[in-house]
């Protein structure tokens, strides 16, 4: 067996860097894996004092010109960005090559955020239980307590799916959750999800830790009965269907609503980065835009005299 090239043993010691030291998901180390994996069998370069800006240059046209040029310019910035964490790694280990800084992202259109009105979002909330039957009547409850929790603290979907039954205070309406990069955050529950929670956990006659479980006949004699993130977007988008909301409805469209309606009411940007679980506060200025009530005003008063 050929010997490991020196940029392949840093190679491997970053990934393991990035599994021990940095506690990333599984997912996010297979990514890093293969975006580092393209760079380096493009390449081919044996050392990292071959990596050059002009090596770099010519790698961002290769990713551009990828599929031709169906690579999204996210999915480019996600290469690039690995390939920068692993040049500082290097240079934490003293090791010669070129400076992270060097490397500068492309510039991302804004992204599209699709959000409920108030009408839409009372209609969803409300399509649970709006037809009581007592066959279904657990699933309704269950159904209508994920619609309010998702609403109420703006959780992604796999933080939802993680909770366990133990883990939220009903006396205190909060919980903590441990986001992405193992960051632990408090979320609080409203009034309304505090209730909805309460009704399903009081129904509940299994043992199962889980927050939220389904509850299908052929799946009963599982162990592991905890919904999985694509069961939730499932019935999140049943409800949806069922409330008569022509939008793509997801759990991550409640979160949206989630934070436009708590800057819409006056709360400051970095509270709702907190309360989201944003690292960096310019994820969450995409929902400033969507919040600001002084601009229609402002345009009325000062361009839009039509009547004058």
């Amino acid at each position: 067996m050929a010997s490991k090239t020196e940029i392949e043993r840093l190679q491997q010691q970053y990934l393991e860097h990035l599994e021990i030291e940095k506690g990333v998901s599984p997912k996010t180390l297979e990514n890093y894996q293969r975006y580092l994996e393209r760079f380096f069998s493009w390449a081919e370069i044996k050392t990292p004092q071959e990596i050059t800006a002009d090596l770099i240059r010519r790698y961002r046209l290769y990713i551009n010109r990828l599929n031709n040029n169906q690579l999204k310019r996210v999915t480019q910035n996600y290469h690039l960005i690995a390939l920068r964490s692993f040049l500082r790694f290097l240079a934490k280990q003293d090791i010669k090559t070129i400076s992270p800084d060097k490397i500068e992202l492309a510039k991302n259109q804004q992204r599209e955020i699709q959000i409920l009105d108030k009408e839409e979002l009372e209609r969803l909330l409300d399509i649970p239980l709006s037809q009581k039957t007592k066959k279904d009547f657990l699933i309704q409850l269950r159904d209508k307590a994920i619609l309010e929790m998702l609403f109420s603290t703006g959780l992604r979907v796999s933080e939802l799916c993680g909770l366990d039954r133990e883990k939220v205070n009903l006396d205190k309406s909060e919980l903590t959750v441990r986001g992405k990069g193992g960051k632990l955050r408090i979320v609080f529950i409203s009034e309304r999800a505090h209730n909805a929670l309460k009704n399903y956990l009081e129904k509940r006659t299994d043992v199962d830790p889980a927050l939220f479980i389904h509850f299908n006949r052929k799946l009963s004699s599982q162990k592991n009965l905890r919904l999985t993130p694509r069961s939730i977007q499932r019935i999140v988008k049943k409800r949806a269907i069922q409330a008569g909301i022509t939008k793509s409805v997801t759990p991550h469209t409640l979160r949206h609503s989630f934070a436009t309606d708590l800057l819409a009411n006056g709360a400051d940007l970095r509270s709702v980065q907190e309360l989201l679980g944003h690292a960096n506060v310019s994820t969450t200025q995409i929902y400033t835009h969507l919040t600001n009530k002084n601009l229609k005003e402002t345009y009325q008063k000062y361009h839009d005299r039509q009547n004058d």
